[in-house]
């Protein structure tokens, strides 16, 4: 249960991850392509899409290119990497670092499927094997 530390230091905030999703799904995008895509699944306005994008630029969380209509970009962070630190971080905030205690809890009110239990169970039982 000790304290762990997040996979190569990434930390998003909402933002970042909204834009991320959207690079992780088509890459690489305009400016404009980004506006009306954040646009849609948010509601952000122009202005916070172009503000959010420069920040991430500064940070290096996004690769940026010349392109013939104007920069293009690209993600600089893995999906995989992004979520494993999310979920690192999620659990030291919310469970103490402790995957039972969330399973634990998650059984306690019912939330598991019985597909999701299956699914746990062949996830455990690889890991028994080594496989």
């Amino acid at each position: 249960m000790g304290h762990r530390s997040e996979p190569d230091g990434v930390k998003l905030t909402g933002s970042e991850w909204n834009v991320l999703v959207c690079l992780w799904e088509h890459s690489p995008q305009t400016v404009m392509q980004l506006v009306a895509e954040l646009g849609d699944r948010v509601g952000w306005a122009k202005s916070t899409t172009i503000t959010t994008l420069r920040r991430m630029e500064e940070k290096e969380l996004v690769h940026v290119e010349q392109g013939a209509r104007g920069k293009l970009y690209a993600p600089a962070v893995e999906r995989e990497q992004a979520t494993a630190a999310e979920t690192h971080s999620f659990l030291d905030r919310v469970y103490q670092g402790s995957v039972g205690l969330m399973m634990s809890a998650m059984a306690k009110r019912q939330e598991l499927s019985q597909d999701e239990v299956a699914e746990l169970r062949s996830i455990l039982d690889r890991i028994e094997e080594g496989k």
